[in-house]
């Protein structure tokens, strides 16, 4: 999930470019973690993990066609994770499209889904609870306190059941997968973890399952986001300082109307840190990162520029 320039952009509409490989065959769907773990070793060679909570879109589907270019076989499990929502969250009104989804993951040729219900992920109640650190202390973790402790767990105890080579999460939750790159590098996990570049759509919205709340004309505010990235990474570009990269984005937002934002940061891309008077000098592989609401729904974007750190 890697920010979009013009050629990452996608339609979110049927997709067009299925795997190869993908022959048109529902793919082998399981419940029980006893099924999942049975299914796992009738694959053999590698495998390419997408963890996703459904209601696929374009994006969702796009780590499945990356997946089989890293791995011999792709397995994707749908679960919607109650340990990364918050007592008053989303979590029951989050859209379970399970039939759809197995539909679309057919059109890509994913090998295997599991898609459990919580207590086949979580047999007894968790007494462990894992601290995602600075990286996620801040942004999206100070919005939302709990919600990547609840993410680390769940993707440690998938990657722990899976074992598989490689596991591919979206570069549009920036912040959730430097969070689980830091883990796994951490707690030495034997699974290289791929980022794949953000999925637009036609008018540069990046696809996610909550623009369906979006009314027409919220639709057409929520363009600004992609704008005013693509704004801070041209000042950028011309060695704008990162107070001044900032500024460009938030004059773009302001402008727009009916944006109420919550945060535009830029942060170093390694260490998610923002970058500031203090931070090394020199020119830094940075993220530009938005959260915003457009009417009741929040929507979140980024975008990996190069910028000058002049201390």
């Amino acid at each position: 999930m890697t920010s979009g320039n013009a050629k990452n952009h996608h339609h979110a509409a049927a997709p067009t470019n299925a795997s190869p490989s993908a022959a048109r065959q529902r793919p082998h769907v399981v419940h029980s973690r006893a099924d999942y773990l049975s299914a796992l070793t009738e694959l053999p060679g590698s495998v390419g993990l997408v963890m996703t909570m459904g209601a696929l879109h374009d994006g969702h589907l796009e780590l499945v066609r990356q997946a089989h270019t890293h791995a011999d076989h792709v397995v994707v499990t749908i679960f919607v994770n109650p340990t990364q929502f918050a007592p008053g969250e989303d979590f029951d009104a989050y859209p379970r499209t399970l039939e759809a989804d197995i539909a679309a993951l057919t059109t890509v040729g994913a090998d295997l889904v599991w898609a459990p219900a919580p207590e086949d992920v979580y047999p007894e109640a968790p007494l462990i609870t894992l601290d995602p650190g600075p990286v996620g202390h801040h942004l999206e973790g100070a919005s939302r306190p709990t919600h990547f402790a609840g993410v680390a767990l769940v993707v440690t105890k998938v990657l722990n059941l899976t074992r598989p080579k490689v596991a591919l999460f979206g570069e549009k939750d920036a912040q959730q997968l430097a969070v689980i790159r830091a883990f796994v590098r951490d707690l030495d996990m034997p699974v290289e973890i791929v980022g794949v570049p953000i999925v637009r759509d036609t008018d540069g919205v990046a696809l996610s399952s909550r623009n369906q709340y979006l009314s027409p004309e919220e639709r057409t505010r929520a363009r600004a986001l992609n704008r005013a990235l693509t704004v801070g990474a041209e000042a950028a570009a011309v060695g704008a300082a990162p107070t001044l990269v900032i500024a460009a984005a938030r004059q773009v937002l302001d402008a727009e109307g009916g944006v109420d934002i919550d945060y535009v940061e830029l942060v170093d891309d390694h260490s998610f840190q923002p970058l500031n008077a203090g931070s090394a000098r020199g020119r830094v592989q940075a993220r530009l990162l938005i959260a915003a609401r457009v009417g009741t729904t929040r929507l979140i974007d980024n975008m990996a520029m190069t910028v000058e750190v002049r201390g």
